[in-house]
């Protein structure tokens, strides 16, 4: 009887871990296309979690080594440049800044890093946003740079031209 205790109990504890661990909120998404003159492509994923938002991308066609990314204030990718995407998301208003200070947009992410190839596989959890509400990305954009961000320069940290860009739609 002891032994089916403890294998029901360790059952129960690997099942709610596997919970915690496993996002299960609304989801949005992002298909990047190239701008600038770029053969970048690629998806993003944006799901609900406690905070925040996961934020899952995989990425082509960069140059090799780090990429500003961010979500930016419109959902518009129509212009060549993505212009269109205007700044940074910023519903609080605050200076931009690396995304691990309290002085930073809303939308202000870490650099991507592509390897040898130009892929580029990303994964982090973004804190203070949500899907929808006044700090919702979806309508709204995600762009990537051409250079990496410097996460001081102001007002967008010098990261260069937007070489690919995609509205963020709920799933």
């Amino acid at each position: 009887m002891k032994q089916k205790i403890a294998c029901l109990s360790l059952l129960a504890t690997c099942l709610l871990a596997a919970c915690a661990t496993t996002p299960s909120g609304p989801a949005a998404s992002a298909t990047l296309a190239a701008r600038s003159g770029s053969t970048v492509s690629g998806s993003v994923q944006f799901v609900e979690v406690t905070g925040g938002l996961r934020v899952e991308g995989k990425l082509a066609g960069l140059t090799p080594g780090e990429h500003g990314f961010h979500v930016h204030e419109a959902g518009d990718c129509s212009a060549p440049d993505a212009s269109s995407a205007k700044g940074h998301f910023n519903p609080a208003g605050k200076s931009h800044g690396h995304h691990g200070s309290t002085e930073h947009h809303g939308g202000d992410m870490p650099n991507l890093v592509a390897n040898a190839s130009g892929e580029a596989n990303y994964s982090f959890e973004l804190k203070g946003v949500a899907l929808s509400g006044p700090n919702g990305v979806v309508g709204r954009s995600v762009v990537v740079h051409a250079d990496p961000d410097d996460y001081k320069s102001q007002p967008a940290g010098n990261s260069g031209k937007r070489v690919a860009c995609g509205v963020i739609t709920l799933n």
